[in-house]
């Protein structure tokens, strides 16, 4: 397959192994993304963004924003939900890419299926589909797309959405190829919301959603878009990744037989995935009696990869403007997992990003990087303190807790889903029956979303 045009074997894949059951552990994750996005879409359908994002939204329509009581058009919906589950960086994440595919391809698949009333087993295929093109579609080319300026989650998002919806559409192979195409044209987010925490990236998978709904529509009714766009001399990588050496034996080989998106972390903590190893280190501190007062210097050990994103300007990741940057800002996180253990949604506030407490511990937190540091493929955390006195205190932490070698239970991600229901003013009741839905929406009935609409 990796000889072939790439947007053309994807859609031949889709086809040939439509029909086979998905490994279980598949249809696990599916079932969990659904919990997990719908808890996130409930904690943030207040926050400003998301008012903002509905507000801006001309097109009512039958589909439905999670927690909101006005129906929007289908792109509407996607968009109100990517924007809101991500909006508070607590989702779900693929750890060779990184991204985040569940907050593309779940919300863009919810709104196609109430749309077109799309069954519970093309939903769940779809979204199988569209998570497998964004996480095999990452490691094409590692790192390359942020460090040309783009956020992967976005302009990946695009694509996997696309890829998703078409396949729950079951289109053929030449309008699955077009879509894909026009994606390519629809794709975009820079990366340049680090430089003052605003709120752009929130948008990034909702707008991809959408993007990537609105380009299986166009291809549907007969608008083609280009089938090279993946490799093309001016196509996918180099546009977004300022190349065009990829290997898309990464994204093409065993496409729909092998299920590498089952492997799909979701998170403890709400802030940068990459975050969290150097959070259990804090904590893992913190349990051994560290007192603030007495911490000369905090060093840590980080990969190559971090730095632009989460390390540097080191002075503003010490004391980030404002709540939102301080969820991509290592030092900031360290001091409050120091002095208040978990991460979670009520660590960022106005109040805590000034606590001078928190300050004055991230203010002496500094890296140097690790040459031998695995990320891409593994999330580690390295965190020394020295104590005035002289006295040292060292943490590690291998992998990703949550991620494929340590991963959530469902209980764990059923726990975190009602909290967030409760962070957000929904009922435990109605979060009972968002967990019923979750277990069987795959199960061939039609999606039907309004009673989830307040």
């Amino acid at each position: 397959m990796s000889g072939s045009i790439v947007a053309e074997a994807l859609a031949k894949a889709v086809t040939t192994h439509r029909g086979r059951a998905l490994p279980a552990a598949m249809r696990e994750t599916a079932e969990r993304l659904l919990i997990d996005i719908a808890g996130l879409c409930v904690a943030a359908r207040d926050a400003d963004y998301v008012r903002a994002a509905i507000g801006s939204w001309e097109a009512d329509g039958k589909a439905t924003a999670i927690g909101h009581a006005r129906a929007l058009d289908a792109a509407g919906a996607a968009f109100v939900n990517g924007t809101a589950s991500h909006g508070e960086d607590f989702d779900d994440t693929f750890e060779g890419g990184p991204v985040h595919s569940g907050v593309a391809i779940v919300p863009a698949l919810l709104a196609a299926a109430e749309r077109h009333g799309i069954s519970g087993p093309d939903l769940l295929y779809g979204i199988a589909v569209g998570c497998e093109v964004m996480c095999r579609a990452s490691l094409v080319a590692p790192k390359k797309i942020h460090k040309a300026g783009f956020h992967p989650t976005a302009v990946l998002g695009a694509m996997g959405a696309a890829a998703g919806v078409a396949a729950a559409l079951r289109v053929d192979e030449k309008t699955f190829a077009s879509a894909q195409g026009i994606a390519g044209s629809m794709a975009g987010g820079l990366i340049e919301y680090l430089a003052e925490g605003a709120s752009t990236k929130r948008m990034h998978p909702g707008w991809a959603a959408q993007s990537g709904l609105r380009a299986v529509e166009l291809a549907r009714a007969g608008f083609e878009g280009p089938r090279t766009v993946w490799e093309g001399t001016h196509g996918f990588l180099h546009g977004f990744a300022n190349t065009t050496d990829g290997d898309w034996s990464k994204l093409l080989d065993g496409f729909a037989e092998r299920w590498i998106s089952e492997t799909i972390a979701f998170k403890p903590y709400a802030c940068g995935t990459m975050i969290h190893p150097f959070i259990d280190c804090a904590r893992r501190l913190a349990r051994q009696g560290v007192d603030a007062a007495d911490v000369e210097r905090i060093d840590c050990d980080t990969a190559e990869g971090y730095v632009h994103r989460l390390w540097e300007p080191l002075d503003a990741k010490r004391r980030p403007p404002n709540p939102y940057a301080a969820k991509f800002s290592i030092p900031w996180c360290l001091g409050y997992a120091l002095l208040h253990g978990p991460v979670g949604l009520d660590a960022f506030t106005d109040a805590n990003v000034r606590d001078p407490a928190i300050l004055a511990i991230a203010g002496k937190v500094n890296y140097r990087v690790n040459p031998q540091d695995p990320y891409p493929n593994e999330y580690t955390g390295h965190v020394r303190i020295t104590l005035r006195g002289g006295g040292v205190l060292e943490e590690r932490q291998p992998h990703l807790r949550g991620g494929h070698r340590e991963p959530l239970s469902r209980t764990d991600i059923e726990e975190k889903f009602r909290a967030n229901c409760a962070y957000g003013g929904w009922p435990g009741a109605r979060a009972d029956r968002w967990l019923a839905f979750a277990r069987g929406a795959f199960d061939g009935k039609t999606i039907d979303l309004k009673e989830f609409r307040a």
